[in-house]
């Protein structure tokens, strides 16, 4: 009963990881970046992490770091 449990709660976390990955934007600063050609100090890049995309990357870590527990705690299980 719990491993089907914790089966279907991996699955849903999997789905939805993959869903917000593929919502997120892309990160276009490239090799340019390096040579700080792309500074921006405007108000939206410092309050970037209040914003849609910061909350995006902040659910996607959450959701990294429960799939890898999941997967291991049903690596674990399946010995």
């Amino acid at each position: 009963m719990v491993k089907t449990l914790l089966m279907v709660a991996f699955t849903i976390i999997s789905i939805i990881l993959t869903v917000i990955i593929l919502s997120q934007e892309g990160k276009q600063a490239g090799l340019g970046s390096l040579g700080g050609q792309s500074i921006d100090n405007s108000y939206w890049s410092k309050n970037k992490g209040r914003s849609r995309e910061g909350m995006l990357v902040r659910v996607t870590a959450v959701l990294v770091v429960l799939f890898f527990i999941l997967a291991s705690v049903l690596c674990i299980g399946s010995l």
